[in-house]
């Protein structure tokens, strides 16, 4: 009997050890588990950087942990303004009227309309000494031009001679339109290329309004910049940059003539006009008439041909119709693809 009772303890002591070995190698499972790899939120993308042009964007991350945002431009927006051979505006004009053409090449045409819409225009105007006779038509002038235009327009006043300052902010209000104005000290020298620069800049990244315009009035030289001509206009053909009016108050001796090719290429490279008035009541008439030029422009969208090439790429549309024997448009010469910013 004891010889039995000893077996039996031994095999209980054996079957407790093997159960505390399995226990140890397989330990229960504790009452909330932690979530498995697949079961964790993975970290959220990067926000979508902001545009105004229709198109895609590709992602990348650096060393430093700067996510860098390629915008990949799928539609190009022209505005476009159509004339006759007499200089006539020419509205009512079809899609089927018109052909566009970058680097070359013919674009399918994938939006299109001619519609008064809104726009948001910078006034920028020297303030020099020497314009200190002139300013009060000049301002009249812009007064005008802003009672000729769409009332939902929004614009803003920038004073320039040798610095430039925003007078007036975005508004549609004429009364505060004109205390900017107002703000007159006919001083120093002229910095226009830096006042355009900064102006369009205050577009980019201000306006609430798709097109764009500046008004750039000057009856001299650029003397006092930190910009050239050249870098003054590869900022303004940004792909949404403005459209740019310019009116040269100039004389007659060899500065007169620099600062009306410098202002010629101000407006020829951005669709729009350069004006040179032979004395300052021709000012106001301007005005008005780059009112109604604004106001009857086309809009044409078309699909970029590279998305991915970033540079420049040159523009010309042109426009066929019957009954007419010529017609001219005018629009952006080009724009640069590619941009890229970096954010944190």
């Amino acid at each position: 009997m004891r010889l039995r009772n000893k077996l039996l303890s031994l095999v209980l002591l054996l079957s407790l050890g093997l159960i505390l070995i399995a226990v140890a190698q397989n330990p229960p499972a504790p009452d909330n588990p932690p979530a498995s790899g697949a079961d964790k939120a993975a970290p959220a993308p990067p926000p979508p950087a902001s545009g105004q042009q229709s198109g895609q964007q590709d992602v990348e991350r650096g060393d430093n942990g700067t996510f860098t945002f390629k915008k990949k431009v799928e539609e190009v927006v022209l505005h476009a303004t159509v004339t006759d051979q007499r200089q006539h505006l020419v509205s009512g004009l079809r899609q089927g009227d018109f052909a566009v053409f970058e680097d070359g090449k013919p674009m399918v045409i994938t939006s299109f309309h001619q519609e008064d819409i809104p726009v948001s225009i910078g006034i920028v105007i020297d303030n020099s000494g020497s314009m200190r006779t002139k300013r009060q038509q000049v301002n009249q002038a812009a007064l005008n031009l802003v009672r000729a235009s769409n009332p939902q327009d929004e614009l803003f006043v920038v004073n320039f001679n040798d610095e430039y300052y925003l007078d007036q902010d975005f508004t549609s209000n004429i009364n505060q339109l004109k205390e900017g104005l107002d703000h007159i000290e006919s001083r120093g020298g002229t910095a226009l290329y830096d006042a355009v620069v900064a102006s369009a800049d205050h577009l980019a990244k201000g306006a609430r309004l798709d097109r764009k315009v500046l008004l750039v009035v000057t009856d001299g030289e650029d003397n006092a910049s930190r910009e050239t001509l050249e870098q003054c206009v590869r900022s303004l053909q940004d792909l949404n940059g403005p459209t740019v009016y310019t009116i040269g108050i100039l004389g007659d001796d060899h500065e007169a003539h620099r600062a009306k090719r410098a202002l010629t290429a101000l407006a020829f490279q951005t669709g729009g006009v350069a004006f040179f008035p032979k004395d300052m009541n021709e000012v106001d008439n301007i005005s008005r008439q780059v009112a109604h030029d604004i106001r009857n422009q086309y809009t044409i969208g078309y699909k970029a041909a590279d998305p991915n090439r970033p540079g420049y790429r040159s523009v010309r549309v042109e426009a066929h119709a019957a009954g007419y024997k010529k017609l001219v448009v005018r629009t952006r010469s080009g724009y640069y693809a590619g941009q890229e910013r970096a954010a944190k």
